[in-house]
């Protein structure tokens, strides 16, 4: 029994992390109406499951890729409270992955959507 309850705890702190990113990070709400937008569109346009797996797994990558940023900003900031060359860098590189991810994922939806979109005018 108190396993489970360890399970159920760990899962709340877990949505309060989500809760928190949200929040407070301007870009982790970009993403989520990119993803609010990106699913609009794939029922819009009737995605197949296979694409649909692949905007799910874009989606979430983008997503877990701003919550680890964000983690590591904090984590940065608490070691380091003043400017260091080495935070600096470690910051840039978290900021880099979101930003891999996202062009990763843009790629994904500009392969799925732009041949259906260009269906539509011609």
């Amino acid at each position: 029994m108190k396993m489970l309850r360890q399970r159920i705890k760990s899962f709340g702190f877990a949505f309060r992390g989500i809760f928190d990113l949200f929040r407070t990070e301007t870009n982790a709400r970009i993403h989520a109406a990119a993803a609010v937008f990106t699913t609009a569109a794939g029922f819009y346009f009737s995605i197949s499951v296979t694409e649909w797996c692949l905007c799910v797994f874009a989606i979430s990558s983008v997503l877990a890729a701003e919550a680890m940023n964000t983690g590591l900003e904090h984590l940065t900031d608490l070691v380091s409270p003043e400017y260091h060359v080495l935070a600096g860098k470690a910051k840039d590189a978290a900021a880099a992955a979101v930003l891999l991810t996202a062009a990763g994922a843009a790629i994904v939806g500009v392969l799925i959507f732009l041949p259906k979109i260009l269906l539509i005018f011609t």
